[in-house]
């Protein structure tokens, strides 16, 4: 199955960058197929949690995920993430590995900004006390927003008189200059429809110039802002601060750490522990709770055993939860991201023919792909299966549906294609 869209992750040394995408790939505590976790050194694969459709049908027993998995209807869907280094003051000039981080940045469709909410880290990420996070969230931002007016600025000259000459309209001519940022002319048209522009772009003002770059980044570049280390006693100041200055449904409250302490004691079998989750249970939990056994669970050590009640107090009571669940999920909000269930049997959402039952071994809903709001049928056919010929598509019930319908989560999001001319 296809699995963009891509999501980077940005932030600086020693926010926590490394600990929140492997607390986001980490398929360790989940059940089913992982054939891998890792593309490459920048690319790997986490898991978005969404409602799958089999509850719809009362099957959550015969859900079987050919990659991720399945428990009890809620989904762990395969989405691909980007380890993007190098974030530095003065990127766009080049500095620390300005190009490359730019150069990677441009590929993704939405960003999650890991912030250091401690405060204990400078704008290099060397050790500090009294620093101010909500530094960071401008300067990212700034520095794709003079990275792209720079490159446009340019040439700003030569990209008027063409414009005049060709007689195009600015999404074209706009479009011809953003596409190397992963652009589209839906994305450019979304971003003047936004301002409202009336004056032609040949009399532009760079102030207006300004307006339209920082429209774009903003409509092109989709930022999460993840608080990460919010059980450092310094963390509240400075998440009041930030929550005044943003947008409050971009930011997501988070301590990765915790959240790979808490799945590596799940591991090793000295906690129950759901990721995601608000509560932790010990063998001594269970136990006063009425089971003698205590789950099955080890007995923990009084380091450990310290740890984890302090984590219960610091991070999962106040807050409810680690926050790295969160943070992809926010994500995909932000995207609008659609799961489809593409199934070949529309009666029985299986793999197989008309032969395989409800009942079947094989299962049921055995992929789903991520497709961003706004998509068609068409969209979602030409995603999973290329340039085969599409003779009709099915959707639930068996009815048939046309390609320019739009798919969103409860219409058209399960669908069966004919191949044929």
């Amino acid at each position: 199955m296809p699995r963009d869209p891509l999501i980077g992750l940005v932030g600086k040394p020693s926010a926590g960058k490394s600990s929140t995408l492997n607390s986001l790939t980490d398929a360790s505590s989940k059940v089913g197929n992982f054939p891998f976790t890792t593309i490459d050194p920048q690319r790997a694969i986490g898991y978005l949690q969404i409602d799958c459709a089999c509850t719809r049908y009362n099957l959550t027993d015969k859900c079987k995920p050919n990659y991720g998995s399945c428990d009890n209807g809620r989904r762990s869907v395969p989405i691909e993430l980007l380890d993007v280094a190098g974030l530095v003051p003065g990127a766009h000039e080049g500095k620390g590995l300005g190009n490359k981080f730019l150069d990677d940045l441009r590929h993704a469709d939405a960003l999650i900004h890991v912030v250091d909410a401690s405060g204990t880290t400078d704008a290099e990420g060397k050790a500090t006390r009294g620093y101010d996070p909500s530094v960071d969230i401008a300067w990212l931002r700034s520095e794709i927003v003079a990275w792209i007016r720079g490159n446009l600025m340019t040439k700003w000259g030569s990209i008027k008189r063409r414009h005049i000459a060709v007689k195009a309209t600015a999404v074209e001519t706009l479009q011809n200059q953003f596409s190397g940022y992963g652009s589209t002319s839906a994305v450019v048209a979304r971003t003047l429809d936004k301002l409202g522009l009336k004056e032609p772009l040949e009399e532009w003002s760079d102030e207006t110039i300004d307006r339209v770059v920082n429209a774009f980044t903003d409509e092109k570049f989709p930022t999460v802002i993840a608080l990460n280390k919010i059980d450092h006693p310094d963390a509240d100041k400075n998440i009041a601060k930030i929550a005044k200055q943003q947008d409050p449904n971009s930011i997501v409250l988070c301590s990765a750490i915790s959240e790979i302490f808490l799945r590596k004691m799940a591991k090793q079998g000295y906690i129950r522990y759901t990721e995601g989750s608000e509560f932790v249970d010990t063998r001594e939990d269970l136990i006063a709770d009425g089971d003698p056994d205590g789950g099955g669970l080890k007995e923990l050590d009084e380091k450990n055993r310290n740890r984890i009640e302090n984590l219960k107090d610091m991070v999962l009571y106040r807050f409810g939860s680690t926050g790295v669940v969160h943070v992809l999920t926010k994500a995909a909000e932000i995207l609008g991201l659609v799961p489809v269930f593409p199934v070949r049997n529309i009666a029985t959402f299986g793999s197989g023919g008309v032969g395989e039952g409800m009942g079947s071994n094989k299962g049921v809903f055995r992929d789903c792909v991520l497709v961003k709001k706004g998509s068609t049928v068409g969209d979602v056919a030409r995603k999973v299966m290329g340039d085969a010929p599409i003779a009709y598509i099915e959707g639930a019930g068996g009815l048939r549906v046309a390609e320019d319908q739009l798919v969103a989560v409860g219409k058209n999001d399960i669908l069966s294609f004919k191949v044929g001319k």
